[in-house]
């Protein structure tokens, strides 16, 4: 019987993922993600290396996915507030993006793995943002980089901190949800529009 390496690493990211949004690097081990995934540990060391390059790639496949599903084409053509809406949609269906990005910050100091890697891909964002702003789509009273950044935390900070999203609105039903992303687009456009 052929052995499912993709398949097995598939297993193995996903329950890396799981983990490391619920208890970061330095709380879980590398036995209770091999148990989740139904994977032996030394697989894990063989395919990932040790628990720091298994966060790695869990963080470098989760950006990935969230690249892939919300693409910032040019803010020129595209509506800022639908871009903010998509980004809240993701972060919102899958929250565990925004905890592996906080624990990140919580364990590494300075540069972080992949961080030239993901500049670049930033950098493409803030290069769309400014096409808008030549194209005079966009406000230039925020300068590109800032603008990318705030729209992202608008999008982003409901699923980063869902108990005080809670605390501020009250409850954290259907309903509330249609209305946090229908701010997030409003807030997205008045603050990206041109004068």
């Amino acid at each position: 019987m052929a052995w499912d390496t993709e398949g097995t690493k598939r297993r193995i990211l996903e329950a890396a993922a799981a983990e490391f949004a619920r208890r970061g690097p330095d709380g879980t081990t590398i036995e209770t993600i091999a148990k989740s995934a139904g994977a032996n540990k030394e697989r894990i060391y063989n395919y990932f290396g040790n628990k720091r390059d298994l966060f790695h790639a869990v963080l470098r496949s989760e950006l990935a996915k969230a690249a892939q599903a919300i693409p910032l084409a040019s803010p020129a053509v595209e509506d800022i507030g639908d871009y903010a809406g998509r980004a809240y949609d993701y972060h919102r269906e899958h929250p565990e993006l925004s905890r592996l990005m906080r624990w990140e910050g919580l364990v590494f100091e300075g540069e972080v793995p992949d961080e030239t890697l993901r500049s670049h891909y930033y950098a493409d964002k803030i290069r769309a943002v400014a096409e808008g702003q030549s194209r005079g789509a966009l406000t230039r009273a925020l300068e590109a980089d800032h603008l990318a950044f705030l729209i992202l935390a608008l999008a982003g900070w409901w699923s980063a901190v869902p108990q005080v999203a809670r605390m501020f609105t009250g409850c954290d039903d259907d309903a509330e949800h249609v209305r946090r992303r229908a701010s997030v687009v409003e807030a997205a456009r008045r603050l990206a529009s041109p004068p």
